[in-house]
């Protein structure tokens, strides 16, 4: 099932049709809609209901499972079919940058983390990076807490400035998008509002989408919300008013916790 978009922003990413497989065993079903551009958009919904897949979908981590693959329809961003054998998904995962539920920091210097993609990419000019390094960690608002340590171990860090790290070497090569997979559900309150501050900081720079397990946390950093329920699209809708009036009554159900 989907819903038509009434939302003034041009789409970031445009889903048509999609269905999506483990094997034989069908994760996604008929996937329509369009992703705004620059808003933050949360995946909600009971385990299992394909929220991940289909995060995964939007940059093809996917295709490292074997036997997962979309087996209908198409994914566009900035225009390009991702699905397209003749995609560079190396360029694709920098425009399509992603935030994990476990923070994954690499065993080198908190310098060394944020540059590491921009390394990557060909970004040999060292003031470049240096210049780099340092935005994305005042927009992930790390800044004042490591820019005395930044040859210091990135693994020193605390379980939520690890996290914000990594969302500072996701922002360092300016991707188009920024997946996050349940990017606090490791942290404790504290470091879960910074995280959600960073998100609210750098919304209108990037398309962020979000998955989360917490209908608090997609009320208070999302623009729209999208809920799913067994592979399926059942609402999608700005995030007031899918919260205030749902127009489903199983999006409803789930908002009141009577399932899922």
């Amino acid at each position: 099932m989907s819903l038509p978009s009434s939302n003034p922003h041009p789409p970031s990413i445009e889903v048509r049709d999609v269905h999506f497989n483990y094997g034989h065993a069908c994760a996604l079903k008929s996937l329509t809609f369009d992703i705004p551009d620059q808003q933050v958009t949360a995946f909600i919904g009971p385990s299992g209901c394909g929220k991940s897949t289909l995060l995964r979908c939007f940059n093809r981590m996917n295709d490292e499972i074997p036997g997962a693959r979309v087996t209908r329809g198409s994914i566009h961003i900035g225009g390009v079919d991702i699905q397209q054998r003749s995609v560079d998904v190396v360029k694709l995962r920098r425009e399509v940058g992603m935030v994990f539920q476990k923070s994954n920091p690499f065993p080198r210097s908190i310098f060394d983390n944020v540059a590491f993609g921009l390394q990557l990419h060909g970004t040999g000019n060292r003031n470049q990076i240096t210049q780099a390094v340092e935005e994305a960690l005042i927009s992930a608002a790390l800044w004042d807490e490591v820019k005395d340590r930044l040859h210091e171990s990135a693994l020193a860090l605390s379980g939520g400035q690890q996290q914000r790290l990594c969302i500072a070497r996701s922002l360092a090569v300016k991707p188009r998008v920024i997946l996050m997979d349940e990017p606090c559900s490791a942290l404790d309150p504290i470091a879960t509002a910074k995280v959600e501050d960073l998100i609210r900081t750098v919304r209108h720079q990037f398309t962020i989408i979000i998955v989360t397990h917490s209908m608090q946390q997609a009320a208070r950093v999302s623009d729209r919300t999208a809920f799913f329920y067994l592979g399926e699209l059942i609402e999608f809708s700005d995030t007031l008013k899918l919260f205030s009036n749902p127009a489903h009554k199983l999006t409803g159900a789930y908002l009141r916790g009577t399932f899922g």
